[in-house]
């Protein structure tokens, strides 16, 4: 794999484990019974946005060299 095979299985790693872990540990307002005038009470009260990117880098990361050390050496011995 080189360079820029790297970076593209990377980047859609990233976006794939970033969904797969927005909705971990969202509380709604209407859960915590305090909801702002103005917006949706299913809202999270806290996002904990850092936290997430932070595990979605780590998941990329983890993708990535799973890919470049198994999936791509296989699929280059058995596809061609």
């Amino acid at each position: 794999m080189n360079l820029v095979g790297g970076v593209v299985i990377f980047i859609i790693s990233w976006w794939m484990c970033l969904f797969a872990v927005l909705p971990i540990g969202v509380r709604g307002q209407f859960e915590d019974g305090e909801v702002v005038e103005g917006t949706e009470e299913g809202a999270p009260t806290h996002h904990m946005m850092p936290k997430k990117l932070v595990w979605a880098t780590i998941g990329a990361a983890i993708c990535t060299v799973v890919a470049g050390l198994i999936i791509i050496p296989l699929l280059q011995a058995y596809g061609g």
